[in-house]
């Protein structure tokens, strides 16, 4: 309350006070002392919870008028439903403070009951304060809310992220692994300006499909995205096969001219592969085109004036190079505005399998089979190092597509060489009883975390649910 309480006729039932032996005085004693300061509403009841006492602020809170409390007993007020329950009834029956939440008059509010012992240590007065917790809830609401649509906008990036990964699918990328998703949502971004790029890799990582990715995910996709090999192309014709030639420029050259790749790519995109082997004196030159976006055709006499983006590639640590001076800074920096590194295959092992089934149903397509994986085989590819990466994998499961005796590949289908690297694994890793362990319960593992329910999972997996049940409990999962 705010100070001492209204001294006013209004607020005090005399006769009651009189039936009690106490005065106006000894209330607003007992009220200064308990709630000195309040803001809160006060009621004050006697020990026969009849209402002896009510403050303007507890008016003002529950809508209820003083006299529709004073000189009434709370089992009065309740039956008449001014309040739900009576926390004064409460303290007189628990003979201690209790707490509820009550609704006065269709409004929630916090209720404090509080005994007032006499000298014998009966109750002579429960007096209540009151705290309307509408804006509380208001807040609570309101949070829950906020709660709710955060979950919504949470949920909806999962769902792109979703979508995104089925478009990789669809176009066919593979990528399960965290390492590699990190790489597409790099060449994703990066793929809506014109900055170089440099993608960096050991051969057989990929290199290439990132490019493409790039390239069909820029503003340029459907202009010609050009490859260039460096290191496949004859030094002495890089030059003119980069920036064409005018027509009789050396002998042997084409009576009309020719233009160059450069050219072919103008508005598009050219990708410059295995750059780290083009020869020094041509790096240049390819530093000038970078700069001032033109290119002088061999044997020519005028700048001509191209839209292009360069994305280039190696295997090669350029920055040794550099420092040898096999490579030009200049040029380097030039192209280095954006690496993207793109991991070997033993660092996402959790591609291996899905790039597997990729190329296994590819492989099926094309030559008109329908062959299958043994487990066990599964198994080999995740244990195996791959130094040839990606492209190693690729031509290992066509290989044995196409050489299996049966539908089902088995390990005994793999080469010899790699058959020997088997058995030296399988005698430090344990026996093959036990890989075959492993593989089982790493696929019913992640076929139980994409179904939830044993029936769905046992279906998926072709087995009888009683069964699948079995092998868990047999695999410890």
């Amino acid at each position: 309350m705010e100070g001492a309480p209204l001294e006013t006729e209004n607020f005090f039932n005399s006769e009651v006070l009189k039936k009690n032996g106490m005065n106006k005085s000894d209330i607003v004693h007992i009220l200064i002392s308990s709630f000195q300061g309040s803001y809160d509403g006060v009621y004050v009841a006697d020990k026969n919870g009849v209402g002896v006492m009510v403050n303007q602020a507890y008016s003002k809170i529950t809508g209820v008028k003083n006299n529709e409390l004073l000189g009434k007993s709370m089992e009065t007020v309740v039956k008449e439903g001014i309040v739900s329950e009576s926390v004064t009834l409460k303290v007189l029956d628990e003979k201690r403070p209790v707490t509820i939440i009550q609704t006065v008059r269709g409004k929630e509010l916090l209720v404090t009951g509080s005994p007032v012992f006499d000298p014998g240590g009966a109750i002579s007065f429960v007096v209540t304060n009151v705290r309307d917790i509408s804006d509380l809830n208001q807040m609570k609401n309101a949070l829950y809310q906020s709660r709710k649509l955060t979950e919504k906008y949470l949920s909806e990036i999962e769902d792109l992220k979703k979508r995104e990964l089925i478009q990789m699918h669809l176009d066919g990328i593979v990528a399960q692994s965290q390492e590699i998703i990190k790489v597409y949502h790099l060449a994703r971004k990066v793929a809506k300006v014109d900055s170089g790029v440099l993608v960096l890799g050991e051969s057989g990582v990929g290199k290439e499909v990132i490019v493409n990715y790039l390239h069909n995910e820029s503003d340029r996709a459907d202009k010609p995205l050009i490859k260039v090999n460096c290191g496949a192309i004859p030094k002495h014709l890089l030059e003119s096969e980069l920036f064409g030639y005018e027509k009789g420029a050396f002998t042997g050259a084409d009576s009309h001219g020719k233009p160059g790749l450069f050219e072919l790519a103008n508005g598009g995109t050219i990708f410059l592969d295995e750059i780290g082997d083009m020869p020094i004196d041509l790096q240049v030159k390819l530093l000038r085109v970078l700069q001032e976006f033109e290119i002088m055709r061999v044997g020519g006499r005028k700048s001509i004036k191209i839209d292009v983006r360069v994305i280039s590639a190696t295997h090669m640590n350029l920055e040794e190079m550099v420092d040898k001076n096999d490579f030009r800074r200049d040029l380097y920096y030039r192209l280095n505005i954006v690496p993207i590194r793109i991991p070997p295959l033993r660092e996402r092992k959790a591609d291996i399998v899905p790039l597997a089934f990729y190329f296994l149903n590819k492989t099926n397509k094309k030559s008109k089979l329908n062959k299958r994986f043994h487990p066990e085989i599964l198994q080999f590819f995740e244990k195996y190092h791959w130094p040839g990466n990606i492209r190693e994998l690729e031509n290992l499961v066509e290989r044995l597509v196409i050489t299996s005796d049966h539908d089902e590949i088995h390990i005994k289908d793999l080469p010899p060489n790699l058959l020997r690297g088997l058995e030296k694994t399988t005698t430090e890793k344990g026996k093959l009883k036990e890989i075959l362990a492993n593989v089982e319960r790493k696929i019913i593992k992640e076929q139980m975390e994409e179904s939830r329910t044993t029936r769905r999972a046992a279906m998926e997996l072709g087995i009888s649910q009683s069964a699948l049940v079995k092998k868990m409990q047999k695999l410890g999962i």
